[in-house]
């Protein structure tokens, strides 16, 4: 009966926790900002369901249908990425349980893990937070097989793996960490079972589809990663890659210290010695690929629930101890919200910008600093462009027989999610929009969207080709990285537009 109170008294606060991270999802966000760039592409998965796409696995586009059939609406994209947040948030509960500690390991876990950076990747609907919903599985299975070996435990770490990497690729970068920390600890032991070769073949039958597709379509994952490296991670640098590591979790440093220092002297810990390997040789791997530090998030989780138990047993019953560590992490992360959540509107982070300048939240992937952090400028602009599309759009006359082309990936899903017109259809020779283009009728007009101070060369490049050419409107928001964006309408085609389109699609095709 005690038993039964103390779980239904922990089930009280995990709740809590729960409702507590789902609220902040919503209101931490400035209503002044809209969907991220990234998002678009992937709610418009859904509407081209497949085995694979260029820019990610399958999963998301799984996602992304059931929030079509719930209405498409900003509540729901939002929610499956705080969905995911909060499940993090539960496994790291489940671990802390596991390592037998007690409410107060349980409630600064939970405390820490919403005020860390992870709060902001959960607004974001991308693969990422799944990333580390997945990577954070593995480890609570992992844990669980070796503590009793009980072999389903395997076969859920097997699924956990094969939905990550069907997810995002980047979960092989966990199993190449893994692998070596299991095979020079004792937990070597785990290759001797059957099950886990059992295990490792469900896994492979659940990815094959998605290898089978990359495999037909020349693997273009290969292509994808080799564009990553030359345009991003050629900025990245080791040291900025390290550094980011605790700026992300500045507020539970002293969680994190605590982890290390508990896995080298606790010995309740030393026979979860493969976590602390494991974590230190995928750190290694991703800075060889010179990768972005957001990548090595999914190791974090587990490091918090380590480090929440140990220094509960630190604390042990000194409460004085346990209300200030908690007084800092919840002050010091109130104090550099601003710097993590999008609460500020453009004109106060300008205000402030020497604030942000300092940890290098205005720096983006060109290497160079700017007004706004780059995922904030990536969520403006977007409902502008779309109505001036629209004001083209309005102005063909035969819809069935126009193409509207983008120049990117982000305008393109930006103009398909806020557009008025559901038959609009925007495409480009960007990402996966280059193998989505409808051209089963004559094509007789274009509305093509062009970057800033091309629009006059467009123009004077493609007038020969159309009766009829002209400017509509640019996006004129000073804060959006699409700023100067055109949308130019060519009507009454001289040409077989149809030909031209599917030669230089082919021609996009090959280059990838």
């Amino acid at each position: 009966m005690k038993e039964q109170k103390r779980t239904s008294f922990e089930m009280i606060f995990l709740v809590g926790f729960i409702l507590l991270k789902f609220i902040l999802s919503y209101i931490l966000v400035n209503d002044i900002y809209e969907l991220h760039r990234d998002e678009f592409l992937h709610l418009d998965q859904a509407n081209h369901l497949a085995a694979g796409f260029t820019s990610v696995p399958p999963l998301t586009s799984l996602f992304s249908l059931i929030i079509k059939f719930l209405g498409n609406g900003i509540f729901w994209v939002r929610f499956f990425p705080a969905l995911f947040g909060v499940l993090t948030m539960v496994f790291c509960w489940l671990i802390v349980g596991k390592l037998h500690g007690n409410l107060y390991s349980k409630c600064l876990v939970a405390v820490a893990f919403i005020c860390s950076v992870f709060i902001r990747l959960n607004i974001l609907y991308q693969p990422n937070s799944f990333d580390v919903l997945a990577w954070t599985a593995v480890f609570y299975f992992g844990i669980s097989y070796f503590e009793n070996l009980q072999s389903n435990y395997i076969y859920c770490l097997a699924i956990s793996i094969a939905l990550g990497f069907l997810n995002k690729y980047n979960i092989l970068f966990l199993v190449m960490g893994l692998l070596p920390a299991i095979l020079i600890t004792p937990r070597r032991a785990i290759f001797r079972d059957r099950h886990f070769y059992y295990a490792t073949l469900l896994a492979v039958v659940m990815i094959s589809p998605n290898v089978i597709w990359q495999f037909n379509n020349d693997f273009p994952v290969i292509h994808h990663m080799k564009e990553l490296a030359e345009t991003q991670l050629v900025n990245v640098k080791h040291i900025d890659f390290f550094k980011d590591q605790m700026l992300s979790f500045i507020s539970d440093i002293f969680i994190l210290l605590a982890a290390f220092l508990g896995f080298v002297i606790y010995k309740p810990f030393k026979k979860h010695l493969w976590v602390f390997l494991s974590y230190f040789i995928t750190l290694i791997i991703f800075s060889y690929f010179n990768a972005k530090a957001y990548y090595a998030l999914g190791l974090y989780p587990i490091l918090l629930a380590f480090g929440s138990v140990y220094i509960t047993e630190l604390i042990k019953n000194r409460h004085a101890f346990f209300i200030g560590l908690m007084v800092f992490i919840i002050g010091s992360f109130v104090y550099i919200l601003p710097l993590v959540m999008p609460v500020y509107s453009p004109n106060k982070i300008v205000k402030e910008h020497k604030r942000f300048e300092r940890v290098g939240a205005l720096r983006w992937e060109d290497g160079k600093n700017h007004d706004l952090p780059q995922d904030y400028a990536d969520m403006q602009g977007w409902v502008e462009l779309a109505k001036i599309t629209d004001s083209a759009y309005a102005q063909v006359k035969d819809k069935s027989a126009v193409v509207v082309r983008a120049d990117n990936y982000g305008q393109t899903g930006a103009i398909n999610y806020y557009s008025k017109y559901k038959d609009i259809n925007a495409v480009s020779y960007n990402a996966d929009y280059l193998y989505w283009f409808k051209m089963d009728k004559p094509i007789k007009d274009l509305i093509l969207i062009v970057e800033s101070g091309t629009a006059n060369k467009e123009l004077e490049k493609a007038e020969p080709f159309f009766e009829k050419a002209r400017l509509i409107g640019e996006v004129k928001n000073r804060w959006a990285r699409e700023r100067g964006a055109s949308v130019i309408l060519f009507e009454e085609a001289k040409i077989d537009l149809n030909s031209r389109l599917e030669s230089e699609i082919e021609e996009r095709k090959n280059d990838h």
